[in-house]
């Protein structure tokens, strides 16, 4: 699904958070948006989604395929713009739109148990018997590499890494034609980090689907994507190829998050090295 966003402005009283942001996502591609803590892309994320609290204010265009999420209410400037109607955002969101958020212990609800959290969304919006919804939830766990006795578990007796598995595996469980991973991996240890991120990637490729990967880490989004926009105090400051900005950022705050990205890697490489060299000398002593 091709999404795009034009002109995007966000703002809260006099505060304006998103500052005119222009961005576009092709059908099937990976896309990311990187950028500091509170540089706006949660706010963005949150804009596509049309989960915003209801204060906030937004002017721009934003449209998911041939459906207008966000419409314009005249050509002047700073023009309250207006979304479509509920019932239209709430289909979009469950059939069309899967959300993959930041910190599964938060995002599950922890009352419910595994085959309730992914199937949810097929109770939601599709008619099917009991059985279909069992087959569907069994297959998807085996895709996101859960084992099936994951299933009448609860968030709180699984991993971190299996808690993200099990939002990955709700957020693509009908199929969507476009994914928002919403920073998930910033929870994670570094060697999780990067299996969570190539299972996303595959399962994502593997649907034909598009996908934005929103991070604060250029480390993680090399990985991830092939195309991004840097985000920084709510403007997009630079954008391109991910190799590209990596290999030669220009603007100040591209520069600083490839610096930080670096520093990850090492550690994460120094961290791999030592588990590698504990391993063997454990072999070694058997």
């Amino acid at each position: 699904m091709a999404v795009s966003i034009s002109d995007l402005h966000v703002a809260f009283g006099a505060k304006e958070i998103v500052h005119g942001v222009d961005l576009t996502i092709g059908d099937g591609e990976r896309v990311g948006l990187i950028g500091p803590s509170g540089s706006g892309k949660s706010m963005i994320a949150k804009s596509l989604l049309g989960l915003l609290p209801r204060e906030a204010r937004l002017s721009g265009d934003i449209t998911m395929g041939d459906v207008a999420i966000l419409s314009s209410d005249g050509d002047a400037r700073g023009a309250t713009s207006a979304y479509a109607d509920e019932r239209t955002l709430a289909d979009l969101r469950g059939r069309y739109v899967g959300t993959v958020f930041q910190n599964p212990t938060r995002a599950l609800n922890p009352v419910m148990t595994v085959a309730q959290i992914v199937g949810l969304p097929l109770v939601l919006h599709y008619d099917l018997t009991l059985t279909e919804r069992v087959e569907r939830v069994k297959a998807m766990l085996d895709k996101v590499g859960l084992p099936q006795d994951a299933l009448l578990k609860r968030p709180h007796e699984l991993s971190g890494g299996q808690r993200q598995r099990v939002g990955i595996a709700a957020a693509l469980i009908t199929s969507p034609r476009f994914i928002i991973a919403d920073e998930p991996t910033t929870a994670l240890d570094s060697i999780t980090q990067r299996a969570i991120v190539d299972l996303l990637v595959s399962l994502v490729d593997d649907a034909g689907a598009s996908m934005l990967f929103i991070t604060h880490d250029f480390a993680v989004l090399s990985r991830a994507t092939m195309r991004c926009y840097v985000l920084d105090k709510g403007r997009i400051v630079e954008s391109g190829h991910t190799a590209d900005l990596l290999a030669a950022p220009q603007a100040g705050p591209t520069r600083e998050l490839v610096s930080s990205a670096r520093v990850l890697t090492l550690r994460a490489e120094r961290v791999g090295a030592d588990a590698d060299s504990i391993d063997s000398a454990e072999g070694g002593a058997a």
